[in-house]
């Protein structure tokens, strides 16, 4: 219903996670947010509660850097002036892929990620967007249903402290994450049960930070990420992302009967147990800053809202509430940005009251998820007791077309290219289908493949002086 002190309409965005400011961001051209969390939020880069996954390694693919520019102007530029960094792939990273194929160091590809803490990340994400005017926030107040039917949800029913009470709007984004309710709130008003799909690696995550070791907080030190491999169970990998305040992030991970753990002194003898140990070596002299953190909550989780025969306007769900990824394959932050923004461009021709808008803006959400989830199920779909069903022959048939591209990738620059051009979400998977990397796939010239990480003696010195 429209704000009758200013005319315009109004929505309300469940949670102030990242996912939940970019849809307020989104809807600020348009409406009058209220944007509904739970916690109380900090004021700076801090840990909060509502985000516990904020202690692993994060990272932003160009194509969410993109998103991120686009909607919330400054932000980006705000986190590297704080100490982040936009990183080129490949020529800032040493990375091993999925099929134990060390990616050489091309510097000619534009792709740049956006690396910092997510504790930074958030806090540089809320003072932006929630410098807005059009923007309220309600803190410690907790979303408990839909208000409205099964054609059309008017408002929320909130607590906040002991208080019950009822908000109106005229478009509810829920952006709750993966502990969305929204397939109950969306039952409790008459419509089916929504179709889910989890495919479950069995993933456990240990992080631990550490004072960057030896000179390489002078220097721009590369990510080096040494991927699991589905074809060797359990997979076991790690990433080391230098960070701001002269830190390492530094993340293992493991599979099934593979997990790493949360005991401190086995931390760095995973790290050198992994397919290759240069993680573990660059670690032998780094200094640890805490203790080591552990989760499980890393299953690929997917809801079908897209697919519901009927759909109630005022309505709309996305980030992870939509879908949830094994946070290895870093594209959360990336798709809940692209989600945001194309939910922006639909509403730049299509008023927030008009029939049917958010049945629309729930199909456009779910293209940046689909293109995400066939990224991460293509991996972990293979390890097993991932999923109920096995891969299918066309699965088998694309996941190996993908280990060869990748291989092509990794000797070839132009090839390289195109498979960042879909690792980042730049463009669809048919790219991987252009002359840019067939040719090279097919005909060559090839280089060989790198026998060992592509670290500097320089690098490496710097790390273990």
């Amino acid at each position: 219903m429209p704000d009758t002190a200013t005319g315009r309409p109004t929505a309300i965005v469940i949670g102030a996670s990242a996912a939940g400011l970019f849809a307020a961001a989104a809807l600020t051209e348009h409406a009058d947010v209220t944007l509904l969390e739970r916690d109380t939020l900090p004021d700076g880069p801090e840990p909060r509660r509502g985000v516990p996954q904020a202690r692993h390694a994060h990272l932003v693919w160009s194509g969410g850097v993109r998103a991120v520019n686009d909607l919330v102007p400054g932000v980006v530029d705000s986190v590297v002036a704080e100490g982040g960094r936009l990183v080129h792939i490949m020529g800032d990273m040493v990375s091993r892929a999925p099929n134990e194929v060390w990616f050489r160091r091309f510097t000619s590809t534009h792709h740049r990620n956006l690396v910092s803490s997510r504790d930074l990340l958030d806090a540089v994400l809320r003072r932006h967007v929630l410098a807005d005017e059009r923007i309220t926030l309600r803190q410690d107040t907790t979303a408990l249903a839909l208000v409205g039917d099964a054609d059309r949800v008017t408002g929320v029913q909130v607590r906040t402290g002991d208080d019950t009470s009822v908000l109106t709007a005229d478009l509810v984004i829920d952006a709750s994450g993966r502990g969305s309710r929204a397939p109950q709130w969306l039952e409790d008003l008459g419509l089916p049960r929504v179709t889910e799909r989890e495919v479950n690696a069995g993933v456990a995550y240990a992080t631990r930070i550490y004072r960057a070791p030896g000179t390489t907080a002078d220097t721009d030190f590369p990510l080096v990420n040494v991927q699991a491999n589905p074809a060797k169970a359990p997979g076991q990998g790690g990433i080391i992302l230098p960070v701001e305040g002269g830190r390492w992030v530094v993340t293992l991970s493991g599979t099934r009967g593979g997990e790493p753990t949360s005991d401190p002194d086995a931390f760095v003898d995973f790290a050198l147990g992994l397919g290759d140990p240069v993680i573990g070596e660059l670690l032998k002299t780094a200094e640890p800053l805490g203790d080591v953190a552990t989760t499980r909550s890393t299953a690929n989780h997917r809801r079908y809202y897209e697919k519901l025969a009927h759909w109630p306007d005022g309505f709309t769900v996305l980030g992870d509430a939509i879908a949830g990824y094994n946070p290895v394959y870093g594209h959360g932050l990336t798709v809940a940005a692209q989600g945001a923004l194309a939910v922006r461009d639909v509403l730049r021709t299509t008023p927030v009251t008009a029939p049917g808008l958010a049945r629309r803006l729930q199909r456009v959400a779910a293209r940046p998820v689909a293109a995400a989830w066939d990224l991460a199920v293509g991996q972990d779909a293979f390890y097993p007791g991932a999923s109920a069903t096995p891969p299918t022959a066309v699965e088998r048939y694309l996941a190996a077309f993908v280990d060869r591209a990748v291989a092509t990738g990794a000797r070839n620059p132009r090839a390289l290219g195109a498979l960042l051009d879909v690792m980042s979400m730049e463009k669809p998977a048919t790219r991987l289908l252009s002359p840019d990397m067939l040719v090279p796939m097919l005909l060559g010239p090839k280089r060989p493949f790198l026998s060992k990480p592509p670290l500097t003696d320089d690098e490496r010195s710097a790390a273990n002086p």
